[in-house]
């Protein structure tokens, strides 16, 4: 098991900012360093922080390196990983000046005010491989839907969670949902 994650964006704007060039580079450095079986390098869903791509999070230590380019990556893999000092100069979410704590990336004036629903793994797990989003509880909800629930206890769950669409008006999922089980037929 590795004992860091390096999950590089790959959303449109990274991966227009050369993130795929930058796998490459921490796979290659990472290896030269003889800690290929201690870290590991996946491409990973937009950050949401375009602004300021292309962006490598680093677990489990809630950094977000930004604007990180392909002559940066030595930096972080001899500092950050081998020395186990984090790269200030590049990280997004700097540290306290008094104390040198570093912050969870959470807690950083981008983050702090919002709550991801739907996208609450992007930027944790590797998009690409299924068993890392089952690993985090995908299809659980599904599974208890398909296994624990009755179609109107589905629907009043829809409904109490104000889901809309988002065809431009906005029409609440649940009464959608309630419509198409309330017409007769058993598909």
């Amino acid at each position: 098991m590795e004992r860091i994650q390096v999950l590089v964006c790959a959303g449109t704007g990274c991966s227009i900012g050369n993130s795929g060039a930058l796998i490459d580079a921490f796979r290659a450095e990472i290896k030269s360093m003889g800690l290929e079986n201690e870290v590991s390098v996946l491409r990973t869903g937009c950050l949401g922080l375009c602004g300021v791509g292309p962006n490598v999070s680093i677990y489990p230590d809630n950094i977000i390196y930004k604007s990180v380019k392909v002559e940066d990556v030595k930096e972080i893999v001899m500092e950050h990983f081998y020395k186990g000092r984090p790269v200030h100069r590049l990280m997004l979410n700097e540290s306290d000046k008094e104390t040198n704590e570093v912050h969870d990336i959470n807690k950083t004036k981008f983050y702090e005010k919002q709550k991801r629903i739907a996208l609450h793994n992007c930027g944790v797990i590797d998009p690409e491989n299924i068993h890392e989003y089952i690993a985090k509880d995908g299809y659980f909800a599904l599974g208890k839907v398909l296994t624990e629930m009755q179609p109107q206890e589905v629907v009043d769950e829809i409904k109490e969670s104000g889901l809309r669409g988002r065809g431009g008006g906005g029409f609440p999922t649940g009464l959608k949902w309630q419509f198409a089980l309330n017409e007769p037929g058993d598909e």
